[in-house]
């Protein structure tokens, strides 16, 4: 199976109309576009991840003033989309299609594929609180990384062929519980990612 973007190259910079952070305030958060195919005999349904490996472990570091994160400060993960029972003949999901714009304290009703279910991603949490922000932040939402840090990040698009055509998900699920569905029932995964940076003397990947 293989995943690609028309919205970027592999492994190059993802443009900051899909991002949901941009220097001096928010991009233009729409979804970037995906397509598929070599998908395997027996497929019933996919489920589809963007998760980027490179988010600060110490997230008090984010944005403080006179701090720059260095590139070998541990690293974590952090979700940015989270789809499950897209349909087994889809091949792909359109630019612009799932997000369009930021929503301020999060989709509650975000648009996709007829039939998908889109669970929460981490700015649920990263946002938690936050009076103007804060809420649960369902579909797409793109990069953001803190503008203070020197480590460029990668955006992976994960995309699991399934021999089942739904998962067992509980109401506002995240990635873990979609990883956790999945087990024993992956026939093939694609994935491509992009990387995006704030901060302008960011090292290359």
């Amino acid at each position: 199976m293989r995943i690609h973007s028309d919205s970027f190259a592999p492994g190059q910079p993802i443009p900051a109309a899909f991002a949901l952070g941009a220097p001096g305030g928010f991009g233009g958060n729409r979804n970037p576009q995906l397509a598929w195919d070599e998908v395997p005999a027996g497929t019933r349904s996919f489920a589809l991840l963007c998760i980027d490996p490179d988010a600060p472990t110490d997230p008090s570091l984010a944005g403080k003033a006179g701090v720059e994160i260095p590139v070998a400060h541990p690293r974590g993960t952090f979700v940015h989309w989270v789809v499950a029972d897209l349909p087994a003949e889809l091949r792909e999901i359109a630019e612009g299609s799932a997000s369009d714009g930021v929503t301020k304290g999060g989709k509650r009703q975000p648009p996709g594929p007829a039939g998908a279910r889109q669970g929460r991603n981490d700015y649920t949490g990263w946002f938690a609180g936050d009076a103007e922000l804060g809420g649960d932040w369902f579909g797409y939402d793109g990069p953001y990384p803190p503008p203070n840090d020197l480590r460029t990040h990668r955006y992976f698009f994960r995309l699991f062929a399934l021999d089942v055509p739904t998962l067992d998900l509980p109401d506002g699920f995240d990635a873990g519980a979609v990883l956790r569905a999945i087990q024993g029932h992956v026939l093939a995964e694609a994935s491509v990612y992009g990387t995006y940076a704030l901060h302008p003397g960011a090292a290359p990947v």
